[in-house]
């Protein structure tokens, strides 16, 4: 089995509602989103022979999942009043809107199942909140 894997970083805030403890309360971390895909095969023709997949290519969809998520307030659908959300639109903030709560548990399933749907042979994504602290999710 080959495996390559990469990694790419955003800064982002987001909140726990309903949480009883300090990730209750808006806070923000610098996320680290790790990648690894793994297949049998390498490529056999062409440009890309003796590849997995081009790292440039793994790179730039690693990249473009973190840059989605990058300097804005991640919050759970439903967790925040119309009037607030309002307000901080009105301010000119940029709010990303999930549809889970914003854990690494819950973000390492969410870009597992991201890049796997770009036809990438994802087998792990961690995601990590703090230098010391990750989740990670495999494919079942």
């Amino acid at each position: 089995m080959y495996h390559l894997k990469t990694e790419a970083h955003f800064d982002s805030a987001h909140f726990l509602a309903g949480y009883n403890g300090k990730c209750a309360n808006i806070h923000g971390h610098c996320w680290k989103l790790e990648v690894e895909i793994a297949d049998s095969e390498l490529v056999t023709e062409g440009e890309k022979r003796g590849m997995l997949i081009d790292f440039g290519d793994l790179k730039k969809a690693v990249r473009g999942a973190a840059d989605s998520f990058d300097h804005t307030l991640i919050y759970e659908k439903g967790s925040l009043k119309e009037n607030t959300l309002a307000a901080l639109r009105d301010e000119g903030f940029s709010l990303t809107e999930v549809e889970f709560r914003p854990t690494a548990e819950n973000f390492a399933k969410y870009f597992y199942d991201m890049l796997s749907s770009q036809g990438l042979p994802v087998s792990r994504t961690t995601v990590y909140e703090t230098p010391e602290n990750c989740a990670f999710y495999e494919g079942e």
